[in-house]
């Protein structure tokens, strides 16, 4: 069965899309904010995403970059703006389709059926190298000098969620809505402490961090 991830904030649409595409044989998991459609695309693994532009807490270009951090997943994009300026910067960020709404559940259904023909059903999972250890994101396994790391299941998370966009700078509001739900991101000391405890166990020299690298008053970044 085909996975489509609805990143859609108007709940009355993003209801009647994941009714369409479940009766129309898709297995659909939805997400209402940016930073959950990222999260939900590194989880669900997706087979295609519907990607509104317009969403609450993130602009939608910025969640197509943070998914073509790692993933080549098709990806088809609303957006209620009339201009051809959106589409062509949607296009151009890597979306690989445009709906104008509003639509026809008739033509969207067939553009998605063309993203999946296109697009890959499965993308394998990189191993992210840097100069002192190794993150392999299929086996959930970090590796220093060949030797395994032991990590928590929130430290995993969090080097997982900085792994799959490496050299990019992943926002702290992302982190936390991931880590900890989207009702507690201006907790920033919570990200500090697991940002200190990987470094104690991943950097040569934690007290200054060659890879897991702060971005003050943004967010984090890891540096391979």
């Amino acid at each position: 069965m085909t996975r489509a991830l609805v990143v859609e904030d108007d709940r009355a649409l993003a209801r009647a899309l994941a009714i369409t595409l479940r009766a129309s044989g898709y297995e659909v998991v939805t997400a209402a904010t940016g930073a959950e459609g990222v999260a939900a695309a590194a989880s669900a693994h997706p087979d295609v995403v519907v990607l509104d532009l317009g969403l609450p807490d993130m602009d939608g270009l910025d969640v197509l970059a943070a998914v073509r951090g790692w993933s080549a997943v098709p990806v088809l994009v609303l957006t209620a703006r009339s201009t051809g300026d959106d589409a062509v910067e949607a296009l151009d960020a890597g979306a690989d389709d445009v709906v104008t709404k509003p639509f026809g559940m008739d033509v969207l259904l067939a553009r998605l059926r063309a993203a999946v023909r296109r697009g890959p059903s499965e993308v394998a999972e990189p191993v992210v190298r840097t100069a002192s250890f190794d993150v392999d994101l299929a086996r959930r396994l970090v590796l220093r000098d060949g030797a395994p790391v032991r990590l928590t299941p929130t430290e995993w998370h969090l080097l997982e969620l900085l792994a799959r966009a490496p050299g990019r700078v992943v926002p702290q509001q992302l982190l936390l809505a991931e880590l900890r739900g989207p009702h507690l991101r201006g907790d920033g000391h919570y990200l500090r402490v697991y940002v200190a405890q990987l470094r104690r166990k991943l950097e040569p020299d934690p007290s200054r961090p060659r890879h897991l690298l702060t971005e003050p008053g943004v967010g984090y970044r890891l540096e391979v």
